[in-house]
């Protein structure tokens, strides 16, 4: 499938994730066959004003090509100021955040909010689309809630301003994350529109991302939560979608070694001291799934340097990995490594 001028590698999309697809990320990503990978959300606003994280948020060194960058806001004029801007430092393509529920960017009347509003969404899709010479995606979600669910709508008016792709998360807003996405309403979107659209919502296997793939005919899965500390799923699905071959998951030895080729990238692109810190949650999202994880939960959360990473991972090649636990387990470990 093609974005514009750029033939993508697979139909395998990493989405944009707040926290998470950071440069380390991303490399791992395309190097296990993902054929796009997105930044993390950047506010317009505040890359306009020169606010030094957001430029480091749009840093572009270390990833391949193409590399696409998602910005978030609802004014327009700022809005095509801050994708000159990602043009500028050498994106290939720029994406617009219209689906993002958190609160604190809803209040801004960006991501999730112009779905409430899509003149206004219209509006800055233009002005980004204007701009900008490289193509312009958008990620939207079904609707505000379940009375305005206006995905038709947003998809087909959002194509006329001449975007050249499309993400569609099989969720309202107000559903955030549960219950599952409806992935027969992105189906209609694929329908209604002849650009290139993208689902998400709800792929944890490659046999998930294959079935919805055929059933709805999008162009591409976008993989999001399913890749948390399980990072191997996008080369099982890229196997499975572009060869029909199947990867097996990966035994306990390896995947203690997925997780030391993150912490070694992390701690190079940050440095050992906050690298060290931010790589908490990636630790325990990548030992998940084994009850012997269980003791290694208080020395993730006191990581904050290479020594301690070290001491982690040995202690973890030194267990019994045991059994998988149960899915809410899963969820209460991902959720507290994250408040960390």
């Amino acid at each position: 499938m093609k974005i514009g001028p750029y033939r993508l590698s697979s139909p395998v999309y990493v989405a944009p994730m707040a926290g998470v697809t950071d440069a380390p990320f991303r490399k791992i990503a395309r190097e296990f066959g993902a054929g796009l990978a997105c930044t993390e959300m950047i506010s317009s606003e505040a890359l306009v004003r020169g606010h030094r994280e957001s430029f480091r948020l749009m840093d572009l060194g270390w990833d391949d090509r193409p590399v696409s960058v998602q910005l978030m806001g609802g004014d327009a004029n700022v809005m095509a100021e801050a994708a000159r801007m990602v043009a500028d430092a050498g994106a290939d393509i720029v994406d617009i955040n219209m689906g993002c529920p958190v609160p604190k960017v809803v209040k801004t009347s960006g991501g999730s909010s112009l779905l409430r509003d899509p003149d206004r969404a219209c509006r800055v899709a233009t002005a980004v689309v204007e701009a900008v010479s490289i193509p312009v995606t958008v990620k939207i979600r079904l609707g505000w809630d379940f009375a305005s669910r206006n995905y038709l709508e947003m998809a087909t008016r959002l194509e006329a301003t001449g975007i050249q792709g499309l993400a569609v998360h099989g969720r309202t807003r107000s559903q955030r994350y549960d219950p599952w996405a409806d992935w027969r309403a992105i189906a209609e979107v694929k329908a209604a529109v002849s650009i290139p659209v993208a689902g998400s919502g709800d792929l944890r296997t490659p046999s998930e991302a294959l079935q919805r793939k055929l059933e709805s005919g999008v162009d591409a899965v976008m993989l999001g939560r399913g890749i948390l500390g399980n990072l191997w799923l996008v080369r099982q699905t890229v196997a499975l979608l572009n060869e029909g071959e199947t990867v097996a998951d990966l035994g306990w030895a390896d995947q203690v070694a997925l997780v030391r080729r993150h912490c070694d990238l992390v701690v190079a692109y940050y440095g050992p001291e906050r690298g060290s810190r931010l790589l908490r949650k990636f630790i325990a999202w990548g030992l998940h799934g084994f009850r012997g994880a269980a003791r290694l939960r208080s020395m993730v959360q006191s990581v904050s340097t290479p020594d301690d990473i070290d001491r982690v991972l040995g202690e973890a090649l030194a267990i019994d990995p045991g059994a998988r636990i149960p899915e809410g387990e899963l969820a209460e470990t991902a959720a507290s490594c994250e408040a960390a």
